[in-house]
């Protein structure tokens, strides 16, 4: 038998909002993510969950205790955990003698795993390797993938869409030069290799009006290797990413708005039969006997 879910009702007003926070919401913010380490980790896997925790906080929890957790064998301890620091997204360190050096990277939906692959970490450079000044707290930043390997498996499609959601952030209407601080590649090679790299965006003189773009790396610079992944079916992806009522626009045929906001529509009419058209007779229409004549 199923076990018996208890519905938690409110007792006081700041209980119903934290409540009320917890439920689906028509436009949510950040995706927040959990960082924690499994059964066994290395120096290496240690300092790339603390190096992705900086890229990815405020929106993170880095959980300093090991667990004892098989996640391909048994999601369950994962979930649990996600359930309770209200995280859908996941980011879990080990380290084996089969599979040294490993990283999985996950999402939930519904408080149940939804998909997740696992990422061997061939080299690692961390933040503290590269001398330069580091970007502000909380910049959003551009994700850029290279590569025709990114839509030429399902591997590859669920991995993208996983790092667009573990490093998005707010949703922006237009981008203004200016604010364009950082940037994160994601390069799939031939050879299979996956290249992590971090940009700052500097802005030099040109002599012109437009500035003249310079990348600058800031680190951390991580090679990956993709090894096994669990992925979602079709059916549960698509409930997953179904976009509420709210949020659909309805098209209206033969509307449209111009430049300046007014609304303009447009009324076919079909071809009309004016000669068919029944009209009354009237006395002053009928023809006398002169013009019968004439």
């Amino acid at each position: 038998m199923a076990p018996i879910q208890r519905v938690v009702k409110p007792t006081t007003r700041k209980g119903k909002k934290v409540l009320l926070a917890r439920e689906p919401q028509i436009i949510e913010g950040p995706k927040r993510a959990v960082i924690f380490q499994g059964r066994r980790t290395s120096e290496r896997v240690r300092n790339t969950l603390k190096d992705l925790y900086d890229l990815k906080k405020p929106d993170a929890k880095l959980l300093a205790r090991k667990n004892d957790i098989t996640i391909f064998e048994n999601a369950a301890p994962v979930e649990e955990i996600c359930r309770k620091h209200e995280t859908p997204l996941f980011i879990m360190g080990t380290h084996s003698k089969k599979r040294p050096d490993n990283l999985v990277v996950g999402r939930m939906f519904n408080c149940a795993l939804l998909d997740m692959v696992e990422l061997g970490i061939d080299s690692f450079e961390g933040l503290r390797d590269f001398a330069v000044p580091k970007i502000t707290l909380g910049t959003k930043p551009c994700l850029i993938f290279n590569g025709p390997a990114w839509d030429q498996t399902d591997e590859y499609k669920h991995l993208r869409s996983i790092f667009i959601d573990l490093f998005h952030r707010e949703q922006v209407e237009s981008v203004r030069l200016q604010g364009l601080e950082h940037a994160l590649s994601f390069t799939a090679t031939p050879e299979g290799k996956i290249l992590f790299r971090s940009y700052k965006v500097l802005l030099k003189k040109s002599g012109c009006r437009t500035p003249r773009i310079e990348l600058e790396e800031i680190g951390p610079r991580l090679d990956f290797t993709l090894r096994r992944s669990k992925l979602s079916s079709e059916d549960l992806l698509k409930q997953a990413c179904q976009k509420p009522k709210a949020l659909k626009v309805i098209k209206k045929k033969n509307i449209s708005t111009d430049g300046l906001g007014t609304v303009h529509g447009q009324i076919h009419v079909g071809k009309q039969n004016i000669t068919g058209i029944q009209t009354r007779k009237m006395k002053g229409l009928k023809k006398t006997i002169k013009e019968k004549k004439g």
